[in-house]
């Protein structure tokens, strides 16, 4: 059996290169915009599925176990995503200074032979201290988190941003909760769940 990760982000493909075990890597490529009045836990945890659900094996293919992951902040009624823009991250960062940001993050498993299935949702509580806009945008030119839900990124300099951040697994907020998504491939029977 394979282990397929339905992701294109470098930092869930280092997370589970931290695991030491074998998989390959699936670009999904699906809209990841969200649905008229969807919540963002509804959000992050159709779009893992979506991701998961995307891998498509082939005939000769080996069977398969597929991880789809997906993140969004959550500040004030509205769902923080990737910026895109060094403008649209400044603004960000600058709308949840002093502030306490939810960070979503859904993970599925799907084994597309039998048609298993496991989510688990991951909530991470981010306490953001008060921020200057010259401490922004020197963060912002310098890091270019542009491609990171909520303008930061927590494993470099973005971690001085911050408070104090509340979550019972630490890889939550970077994208793939490694202590939760363990304990799912132990369940999913997955033959190298288990460390030698």
């Amino acid at each position: 059996m394979q282990l397929v990760l339905a992701s294109k982000s470098p930092f869930r493909r280092m997370l589970l290169e931290r695991l030491g075990i074998a998989f390959n890597v699936f670009d999904p490529d699906i809209d990841e915009s969200a649905k008229p009045g969807e919540q963002p836990d509804q959000l992050v945890l159709r779009l893992s599925q979506a991701k998961a659900y995307a891998y498509r094996p082939g005939a000769q293919d080996e069977t398969s176990l597929v991880i789809g992951s997906d993140q969004v902040g959550f500040f004030s009624g509205e769902i923080l995503t990737k910026p895109g823009t060094q403008e649209r991250a400044v603004e960000q960062l600058a709308l949840v200074s002093g502030m306490m940001v939810e960070f979503f993050t859904a993970v599925c498993l799907h084994n597309p032979s039998n048609g298993y299935i496991d989510k688990l949702l991951h909530t991470t509580r981010v306490y953001f201290r008060e921020l200057t806009r010259e401490e922004i945008s020197h963060y912002v030119a310098n890091e270019q988190p542009l491609h990171s839900c909520g303008s930061f990124q927590v494993e470099g300099p973005g971690i001085a941003l911050t408070e104090k951040i509340e979550s019972d697994d630490p890889t939550g907020l970077i994208g793939l909760p490694l202590i939760h998504l363990s304990a799912m491939l132990r369940k999913a029977d997955w033959p190298q769940s288990n460390p030698s």
